[in-house]
């Protein structure tokens, strides 16, 4: 569980979180995440220079125990994403 707060008051944990391992990936990438209650996901941005990558992360894959490992395998896949944008 990557955080046990609902709605917008996990977004805070999520970005910390995302920010963590994006630095230990790439220094010069930053992350922001916002929740978006229309959809009941979480908007994360990578953003790396001019370049950013938006992608969602449900409810259930925030809420739901033993899926940190899958969101981190997500987040690590966008970053190589992003890179590619670059390149």
């Amino acid at each position: 569980m990557l955080s046990a707060r609902r709605g917008s008051e996990a977004a805070p944990e999520i970005e910390a979180w995302a920010n963590q391992i994006a630095k230990r990936a790439d220094p010069a990438i930053g992350v922001t995440a916002e929740f978006d209650a229309d959809s009941n996901t979480f908007i994360l941005r990578l953003v790396k220079g001019a370049r950013v990558l938006i992608f969602r992360f449900s409810q259930s894959q925030v809420h739901t125990d033993g899926r940190e490992a899958e969101c981190e395998r997500t987040l690590n896949r966008k970053i190589k994403d992003l890179w590619n944008l670059i390149r």
